[in-house]
């Protein structure tokens, strides 16, 4: 349960805040059922949009890493960590800052080699930092330690949904069902081409790879078993402690585990719908869609769990109900053709010019309002 929420939070949140960053406040008249196009609040990290050819070559990437972690594990994990605790801080701040800089006190700022400072976003700063030294001294403590690790991680996916964009539905697609086809590849395909029969996401995650450090008991993948060892362990994920004795027996380990890509892939194609509400004036129909159907994704990888017992890649699940949810109500609502090539969005990038006498035909049309 306790994993249910993070994660639903997570991606309900992270995609929230996305579209606020897009398009802040504004909206127009519920009544208007035409694209808007909100000047002046053209996104200023444009830079960081996720194409087709960013999509593939991420994926590429993520192979790549996967399996050189899996021989490399004992040398690697540390990079991971370093990598994290960095990410995790700028990451922590940034979610923070957002909080602080609504409080209409305390802006007192002092000047330093001609630059301004707000002391207020120093202070904070300086506790990010300290959060995250901290997690790096007493990371491998399982008694509390996991409480900071799950608050630095839910930090960490929110900025990631943040900052990366989708700019269309094609894109979201390319994304999830490469790394759908990804995930079920590493979970129940490499256990046939390893020596030991064990599958290299199922290795990485529980910390041996390619070692020979074998540890007994289940691995979830989306809900992974934790090693009982004490060795380094990859912080890329949620770690929940097993607090009803009967499921911990059952699956013979004392924590349960959830990818931050299980939240931060579908929680990409949610902050798209996010931001494609705001543009249509849609009334949150796809975001709060697309939200329920990654909740259902969610049940759906427990069940499986439960069921079998076994390692289950969670986006086997949570790709197929989000992408058929909007993929529905996009069709019902004869939005297709607009979601699929991000229309709105693509004006946002291209020009801050208002929609033509013949743009609104067409989108009329389109709604079958023409």
């Amino acid at each position: 349960m306790i994993i249910f929420i993070l994660a639903v939070f997570t991606v309900a949140l992270g995609s929230y805040w996305s579209g606020m960053e897009d398009y802040g406040s504004e909206s127009s008249s519920p009544s208007d059922s035409r694209p808007q196009v909100h000047e002046g609040n053209k996104t200023n990290d444009s830079g960081k949009i996720l194409t087709p050819v960013t999509v593939v070559i991420f994926v590429i990437i993520c192979s790549v890493m996967i399996v050189l972690l899996y021989f490399f594990y004992k040398w690697l994990v540390y990079l991971v960590i370093s990598i994290f605790a960095l990410a995790a801080a700028v990451s922590l701040f940034n979610c923070l800052a957002a909080l602080v800089k609504r409080i209409p006190h305390w802006k007192y700022k002092f000047t330093f080699h001609r630059r301004s400072f707000e002391v207020r976003l120093l202070i904070l700063a300086v506790f990010c930092i300290t959060m995250s030294i901290i997690w790096v001294v007493f990371r491998n403590d399982d008694r509390w330690v996991w409480i900071l690790h799950d608050c630095l991680g839910v930090a960490f996916c929110l900025n990631f949904m943040k900052t990366l964009k989708m700019p269309h539905f094609k894109s979201c697609v390319i994304l999830l069902v490469l790394l759908l086809i990804y995930d079920v590849f590493f979970v129940f395909i490499t256990p046939f081409m390893t020596k030991n029969h064990e599958s290299i996401m199922v290795e990485v995650a529980a910390g041996s790879g390619s070692t020979g450090e074998k540890n007994t008991g289940n691995y979830l993948m989306g809900l992974a078993v934790e090693p009982v060892a004490h060795n380094e362990k990859l912080p890329v994920v949620i770690r929940v402690p097993r607090l009803v004795t009967s499921v911990a027996t059952i699956c013979r380990m004392p924590f349960s585990l959830l990818g931050f890509g299980d939240i931060i892939v579908p929680g990409l194609l949610v902050a798209y719908c996010r931001r494609f509400d705001l543009q249509t004036n849609t009334s949150n129909i796809y975001f709060i869609s697309c939200t329920l159907a990654y909740a259902g994704g969610m049940l759906l990888t427990f069940i499986a769990l439960i069921l079998s017992t076994m390692a289950q890649p969670a986006l086997l699940y949570l790709v197929p109900c989000t992408l058929i949810t909007c993929s529905v109500i996009a069709w019902r609502r004869k939005e297709m053709k607009m979601f699929w090539a991000g229309n709105g969005y693509e004006v946002l990038d291209g020009s801050n010019e208002p929609l033509t006498q013949d743009d609104e035909s067409s989108w009329n049309n389109e709604r079958g309002d023409g």
